[in-house]
């Protein structure tokens, strides 16, 4: 069987255990694939959530050789529209024969999405959807868990990250525009504060953190992982930086959508983790 690196954060008491299923990275000696994009599988009490799907079969084939049963999925959750969290979806029909998992997203996920003449959105429609799955598609925070909740659409709550266009998307008749209005994370409500968990942070890592705050009431940020969604040693950098050293966010798992220039320094302020496929953690 193929090993595995394995963190754990606490000792004491309840835990959610988080695997990376997918990543851009993959770390030596250990045989995963690799693809640009980004999945995670959590377990939480009773509840097993997918959440984001990869661009292709690569989550199902790391899965099986993580000897993790994915057809015992409760909820699938997305970070958002883009196909490098949603390819995976066209199949899911293959996992789940039997039961079938709520699928829960923000209600822009499914609009069709372009970069110039790139298709960028979902290969599945909401429609398709609908068919075989109970569809949650919802801009409010939504329990996923006991201590698990999806937080629907960010607020821009900092003035260092304002909303940036990602190629355009069909709203009605035409394309305009796409500003990732979809864009969401989950927040793991841990026994010493929270624990944040991203896809791509299109709208701001600062403001899903503030925002976990206002929905959770806990102040206490522990540990991030995800996409960022940073590449220029710039400004907003700069001030991400000073967020989370003033918010004393002492455990980072860049990954996915962060520049090694991004890493580094952040990294020269705040020691990071390096995140690949097979990292478990266990949070409490």
């Amino acid at each position: 069987m193929v090993s595995f690196m394995k963190i754990n954060l606490l000792q004491k008491g309840e835990k959610m255990n988080l695997t990376v299923l997918v990543d851009n990275n993959v770390y030596i000696d250990h045989y995963y694939l690799g693809e640009p994009a980004l999945s995670f599988y959590l377990e939480d009490g009773d509840e097993k959530i997918l959440f984001d799907t990869g661009y292709s079969d690569v989550f199902i084939k790391n899965a099986d050789l993580l000897a993790i049963d994915l057809s015992q999925v409760t909820k699938l959750a997305l970070s958002h529209g883009h196909n490098d969290h949603t390819g995976g979806l066209k199949l899911i029909s293959s996992i789940f024969t039997k039961e079938k998992p709520q699928i829960i997203a923000h209600p822009l996920t499914f609009f069709p999405k372009k970069e110039e003449e790139l298709v960028i959105g979902s290969a599945v429609t909401k429609e398709e959807l609908k068919e075989n799955y109970e569809l949650v598609l919802t801009k409010d925070p939504v329990k996923l868990s006991p201590n698990i909740t999806f937080l629907g659409e960010i607020p821009e709550l900092v003035d260092f990250e304002p909303r940036k266009q990602v190629g355009e998307t069909k709203l009605s008749d035409h394309f305009t525009p796409d500003y990732v209005l979809d864009d969401s994370a989950l927040v793991y409500e841990g026994h010493d504060g929270l624990y944040i968990i991203t896809g791509c942070s299109h709208s701001g890592i600062s403001n899903i953190c503030e925002y976990a705050k206002q929905v959770t009431g806990i102040q206490t940020i522990k540990s991030i992982i995800g996409g960022f969604h940073l590449f220029e040693e710039d400004q907003q950098l700069d001030k991400t930086i000073d967020y989370f050293e003033k918010n004393q966010i002492t455990t980072l798992y860049p990954c996915h959508c962060v520049s090694f220039q991004a890493k580094a320094k952040l990294h020269y302020h705040i020691p990071i983790e390096e995140v690949g496929v097979g990292l478990q953690l266990e949070w409490h």
